[in-house]
């Protein structure tokens, strides 16, 4: 069935007229990538939606730039083509709305929203609307993830066995301090759900789910999520879920980010005569099979923005639709609908220095996180102490 995003709208003539609604935090690299990207001559910042101004050091380079706090009054005097939206989570909805009432198309910032409710809110808003709307996983622009497909589908490791992805991070206690919002399930009753597998690792399950090919909310059959927490949060910091599709194949994924030794995040795909590795924010993929010596390999990414802009332009589909990540959102609501994550008693962490603040560390937990990864097992069947089975739930 063809994706109604994936086909293009009337041209939009280049350089593409941007608005950047967030341009601190995470919203930096954005504006550099617009930086970049303008300097291409593909787009020009026309505006910056920020509730404190931008410095003109911050925007050396760019020309004339409105800002300000009001977002669709700053889609509507700049005349803008399309929004780069990098804001808290909650916002999302509403802010993407705002601009396809308005026939300006998004890259919208992963999560895309904190519920599926609010996520088939937006999807159903841009389609209705008739503009595109690229969901900004960057990951998922990686080439490697075509190439991987396709050995998989070649029986370079033989028949496939399931997908496990694993990512050890660590983040001081100032990370959950940045923003009213961070760490947090729910706030003033409205849903965020920023947890280690719903925001900072968002992108292990959705770059798992696209290598094994389920990416559309009706391919997940069933989610098990177990949900922890060191710190003192709300949301979990150390998770793990698995995931049965509609085609009966499984996708575990672990995550923490009280890691002992943080280490690059990646997606294993297990074959019955092998398994491929797969970086995915370094782009790097090794293979390992039978009779055959292992295989390293790096691949171009293309970047989501500038895929927006040549969607408009009629040169290419775009990459990362809503629909094509349903599945993912189907993770995040049974994440928000499973019970508040459990806090680990006192003696499963310990704080080490940070890099502002203290850290907590869960010993142990990065072997759990990759011992997850390769048996496509939860916490709880691993035997971590702290990871009751009946703190398992299914949806």
């Amino acid at each position: 069935m063809t994706d109604p995003m994936s086909t293009a709208p009337a041209p939009v003539p280049e350089p593409v007229r941007v608005v950047l609604a967030g341009a601190r935090g995470h919203g930096r690299w954005h504006l550099e990538n617009i930086r970049r990207l303008q300097t291409k001559g593909l787009v020009r910042l026309a505006g910056v939606c920020e509730l404190t101004p931008l410095t003109a050091e911050e925007l050396d380079g760019f020309g004339a730039v409105e800002q300000s706090p009001d977002f669709a009054a700053l889609l509507e005097s700049t005349g803008a083509a399309a929004a780069v939206i990098c804001t808290p989570i909650p916002t999302h909805a509403d802010l993407a709305l705002t601009a396809a009432e308005r026939g300006v198309h998004l890259l919208l910032e992963k999560p895309p929203a904190p519920s599926y409710a609010e996520f088939r809110r937006i999807a159903d808003g841009v389609a209705a609307a008739g503009v595109a709307c690229q969901i900004g996983f960057q990951s998922l622009g990686s080439h490697a993830i075509a190439a991987i497909r396709e050995l998989v589908a070649e029986g370079a490791i033989g028949e496939p066995m399931g997908i496990g992805a694993g990512g050890a991070w660590a983040r001081d206690e100032a990370y959950y301090r940045r923003a009213p919002w961070a760490g947090r399930r729910r706030l003033d009753g409205v849903d965020v759900i920023d947890g280690a597998l719903t925001n900072p690792l968002a992108h292990a399950v959705a770059t798992a789910l696209a290598l094994d090919g389920g990416t559309r909310a009706d391919d997940v059959a069933s989610v098990e999520t177990e949900l922890f927490r060191a710190n003192a949060i709300e949301s979990d910091d150390t998770s793990c879920v698995r995931i049965t599709t509609t085609r009966g194949s499984t996708v575990a994924v672990a995550a923490t980010l009280c890691a002992e030794r943080p280490d690059e995040p990646y997606v294993l795909v297990h074959g019955t005569s092998g398994r491929i590795t797969f970086w995915y924010k370094q782009d790097r993929v090794l293979i390992q099979r039978a009779g055959h010596g292992p295989s390293e390999v790096l691949y171009d990414r293309t970047d989501l923005l500038e895929n927006l802009v040549d969607h408009l332009a009629g040169r290419a589909d775009l990459l990362v639709t809503p629909e094509s990540t349903g599945a993912f959102m189907r993770v995040v609501e049974a994440i928000r609908l499973a019970p508040d994550p459990v806090a680990l008693p006192p003696g499963a962490w310990r704080r080490e220095p940070g890099d502002s603040a203290p850290r907590r560390v869960v010993p142990g937990v990065d072997g759990l996180v990759a011992a997850a990864a390769d048996t496509l097992s939860l916490y709880s069947e691993l035997g971590a102490s702290w990871a009751l089975s009946e703190e398992v739930t299914a949806s």
